[in-house]
């Protein structure tokens, strides 16, 4: 018998704009309890931290929740770490710092299962930091006939970067392995007030000032004719003692033209500071700076939406200019834009598929019809710039549209079709964006 008695039904998603069409997950404790609802459904699912906006993990039959498949193994002589897929990052991470170890980038919060955002090639900043999926060494996965399936880089090369992020789409990950290397430390240092005009001739060396760097705006004037960005935040990669005698990093007086922060900040201006990871310049280990917020606090703003479009970073300015250009439309639906870049990959369905990107998030407020009528309009916008929207937020942009964006689509197609030929892990939303002609 499958226990559910200790979930908590999984109604909506975590910003609660979505009410799934299934009734509450099964929740299997074992990987045999896991082949056996695979085997006897026609449809089904798996439903992470539910850290998506759009209809990507939903199903109108069956899902399952992994999230009793919480095991970690770290192999300190291999540098990996296999985690189950209920894993969440903000769990993950104090274990492998503990052992000596990190992962090489995060996502802005801890709260993420690791299988999800592998699954959607979620990712951090940074630009020599590729999306989280890029870590992945190996997956094991269940398959429609209840079989298990192990794929790893090193011995299923062909097909290897099509299985990472599928979307759910090709069976149930029930494990990740992902490299790690030797755990460091980051100092994070916030500059306010940068004028847009400054990223012109200066975006790659802006977003190459740290280790990770992002840069948050509400596309409005204030007292700059050509806009600002309100805060940079700047994540310097501390290597070891030894090496820096300072337990915090000094802060340039200027940085092209932005002046250092004197308290913690939200990178939602007005928002309390209280929920973020501690800036300053204090040092501090790696999986307590990375993210922007702190795992034990609500993350973000909670009552939001999301969207997210990745744009070839050579063209980031002109595309940056392109939004603007809908700032008066923007600004009145808007909590915050962050603008941060992500390295390329060769992962069939990433964003960021062969090609260095900068990644332009939104992060909205909870008015989802009218953010919805907008974002065509940024579509249009960021269109001739090839923009391939995050595969787990909010977006318009159609199937035959999305066809182009993906040059390896047609194979992940056959990649699909071969290890779920009858559609068993498809839903409404993977039909229509990844196999409608």
């Amino acid at each position: 018998m499958i226990s559910t008695d200790d979930l908590t039904p999984h109604c909506t998603n975590w910003a609660g704009n979505l009410r799934y069409s299934a009734p509450q997950p099964d929740s299997p404790r074992t990987l045999d309890e896991l082949r056996e609802i695979v085997r006897g459904s026609n449809k089904l699912r798996a439903l992470g931290s539910r850290h998506s906006f759009n209809t990507i993990a939903d199903s109108n039959a069956r899902q399952v929740s992994l999230a009793h498949f919480d095991s970690i193994e770290i192999d300190a002589a291999a540098r990996t770490v296999t985690v189950g897929a209920g894993v969440r990052y903000g769990t993950l991470a104090p274990a492998l710092h503990a052992a000596g170890f990190a992962l090489p980038n995060l996502a802005s919060l801890p709260h993420i299962t690791v299988a999800g955002a592998v699954a959607t090639a979620t990712h951090g900043s940074g630009v020599g930091n590729g999306s989280l999926a890029t870590s992945v060494s190996a997956l094991e996965l269940v398959v429609a006939d209840g079989s298990i399936v192990r794929l790893s880089r090193a011995d299923n090369a062909a097909e290897f970067p099509g299985a990472v992020v599928a979307l759910g789409s090709l069976g149930i990950v029930t494990r990740v392995t992902l490299d790690i290397v030797p755990r460091f430390d980051i100092a994070q240092t916030v500059y306010r007030d940068l004028a847009m005009d400054q990223l012109e001739h200066n975006l790659e060396a802006i977003l190459s000032a740290g280790y990770s760097v992002s840069l948050f705006t509400n596309w409005q004037s204030d007292t700059r004719p050509g806009g600002r960005i309100a805060q940079v935040w700047i994540k310097d990669r501390i290597a070891g003692d030894a090496q820096y005698a300072a337990q915090n990093a000094s802060p340039l007086p200027d940085f092209y033209g932005a002046k250092p922060a004197t308290e913690n900040m939200h990178p939602i201006e007005g928002n309390a500071a209280g929920n973020c990871t501690p800036q300053l310049g204090v040092r501090g280990p790696w999986h307590q700076r990375l993210p922007h917020f702190r795992m034990e606090f609500t993350p973000s703003n909670g009552a939001e939406l999301q969207t997210e479009y990745f744009v070839p970073r050579d063209r980031g300015y002109p595309a940056i200019r392109a939004v603007q250009s809908l700032s008066d439309r923007i600004a009145p639906l808007l909590l915050v834009t962050e603008l941060r870049a992500v390295a390329a990959d060769d992962l069939w369905l990433s964003p960021a598929y062969q090609r260095d990107s900068l990644a332009i998030h939104f992060t909205w407020k909870p008015m989802q019809p009218e953010v919805g009528a907008l974002l065509p309009r940024i579509e249009e916008k960021l269109a001739p710039f090839a923009a391939r929207p995050h595969w787990g937020k909010l977006f318009t942009i159609s199937p035959a549209q999305l066809a182009a964006l993906y040059p390896r689509l047609a194979d992940f197609r056959a990649l699909a079709r071969r290890y779920d030929p009858d559609g068993k892990f498809r839903n409404e939303f993977v039909e229509c964006n990844l196999f409608s002609r």
